[in-house]
């Protein structure tokens, strides 16, 4: 049978009919549209088709002969030539139990109970996205130029002003750095203090990507156990007394939630000063304490200049914004303005000026209030759900998430994939710990994105998993 061609020619255009046929029909056998062995009409009814000479889709036709793309044969007419079977390339998964795989399940989704995005029903979708739109449209007709390396100046001012008011920071717009998201700043800073081959203290459990960023900087890392008060800054002087750097989370600690105590806060603060050494503030979470106000962040008790402070929209706005900041040390403003001039640029103005605009109307802030309600109604829900299926002492509220705790030795990591092919997706705590030695079982469930309709099955299910895999919750 022979093969219909849909060929769509140009006579105005610059390229000859013959060319275009011949493109037109390579094309075609290239895609897949014409198999091996397709059998094609005579170039006289191809002509008569298309409404040229004979003699044009005749040399179309040679073309091809010459490039081995068909065969003709007075016995079986013109068809295409056989060719290699195309190979469907398929993307290559991580190695097992490579940090690229452990990434990868961590930030899949979207599922319930998956840690680290904020929840999509309390965000005012509709008015951000008239106020980003009207930024696109204010960027594409403004005069071509390269924006400034620290940031458009209305946001770094409405971020000095959030900072003041939210986090007690006395900061001046030119100290902030705005930045691709947390990792984007935590790389940053690393490359501004160039501490390559020194130690450093690491919270112990930690954030995994912090943990990995570390160690790709090349420094050595310590980890120092985190209690009730936070890092154990007593563990940290005894066994790594010389480290050149800190890096905590001492608003809720990522990710067993406690927050640093204000002794020890001091205590960190006059090693760092006495001794050189720099303290990298992750404000995990800070702004979003379901408990009372949120602590003042490290840096606002900082008066040597010691602390760099990071923080995020990712966790209240959104990842997909990749928008976060650094509050620089006076010291180091010149320094991280001409590394971020050279290697680290910030996201496109239009993101930056719609998130400035967000928070200078008031919304940002109306919209921390509303999410830190739902959550708070969230985390209680999802407490009462799982109450009855489990020890009490083995259930604990840190931030925002539910941590269940798991008998030593249990796969957490194996119920955490096993639950994902039920549509969740929680953390396994092993994961946030450098040492097996000290590592303990456990599934971080995230709040934020906590069912609010049928909970009671989501956690049924759970409850399923969790017995089937080797551990007995209370029946």
């Amino acid at each position: 049978m022979t093969k219909p061609l849909n060929l769509n020619l140009d006579r105005s255009a610059k390229t000859p009919l013959t060319e275009q046929i011949r493109r037109g029909i390579a094309t075609a056998i290239e895609s897949g549209v014409l198999e091996p062995g397709a059998r094609l009409p005579s170039w006289q009814d191809l002509a008569a088709q298309l409404g040229v000479a004979r003699g044009t889709v005749q040399a179309a036709y040679e073309k091809l002969d010459a490039g081995q793309l068909i065969v003709a044969s007075r016995a079986s007419g013109t068809r295409v030539a056989p060719r290699p079977r195309a190979v469907v390339k398929s993307e290559p998964r991580p190695d097992p139990g490579s940090f690229m795989e452990i990434y990868q399940e961590m930030t899949q989704g979207p599922a319930l109970f998956q840690m680290g995005v904020p929840a999509t029903e309390t965000f005012p979708a509709t008015l951000f996205a008239r106020i980003r739109a009207n930024a696109v449209r204010a960027e594409a007709s403004a005069a071509p130029r390269y924006p400034d390396p620290r940031g458009e100046l209305e946001l770094r001012r409405e971020i000095a002003g959030y900072l003041a008011i939210a986090r007690g920071i006395d900061c001046s717009p030119s100290q902030i750095i705005v930045t691709g998201g947390y990792a984007a700043g935590l790389g940053l800073a690393l490359r501004v203090l160039g501490l390559e081959g020194e130690q450093a203290w690491m919270e112990e459990p930690g954030f995994p990507f912090t943990r990995k960023g570390l160690e790709l900087a090349r420094l050595s890392l310590s980890p120092i156990p985190v209690d009730a008060d936070g890092i154990d800054i007593d563990h940290g002087l005894r066994h790594a007394p010389d480290a050149r750097l800190v890096v905590v989370t001492p608003g809720q600690q990522a990710p067993l939630g406690t927050t640093l105590s204000l002794e020890r806060r001091l205590r960190l603060l006059d090693w760092a000063a006495a001794s050189g050494a720099w303290v990298i503030e992750d404000d995990y979470l800070s702004e979003l304490q379901l408990a009372g106000r949120a602590a003042p962040a490290l840096a606002s008790l900082d008066r040597a200049g010691r602390v760099i402070h990071i923080g995020s929209f990712s966790k209240t706005i959104s990842p997909t914004l990749r928008l976060g900041f650094i509050v620089a040390p006076v010291e180091l403003m010149a320094r991280f303005a001409e590394v971020a001039a050279c290697l680290a640029p910030p996201p496109g103005p239009s993101t930056q000026l719609a998130t400035a605009e967000f928070m200078r109307e008031g919304h940002y802030l109306r919209h921390l209030r509303r999410l830190k309600r739902a959550y708070a109604a969230k985390r209680e829900d999802l407490l009462a759900e799982l109450r009855p299926h489990f020890d009490t002492d083995g259930l604990t509220a840190t931030g925002l998430a539910v941590l269940l705790r798991l008998p030593d030795g249990t796969s957490d990591l194996s119920i955490a994939r096993e639950m994902l092919a039920f549509g969740m997706l929680p953390v396994p705590l092993s994961a946030w710990y450098a040492s097996t030695q000290s590592s303990r079982s456990g599934l971080l469930l995230g709040v934020a994105t906590s069912p609010t309709k049928e909970l009671a099955k989501a956690c049924d299910r759970l409850v399923d998993i969790v017995r089937r895999l080797g551990f007995n919750p209370r029946p």
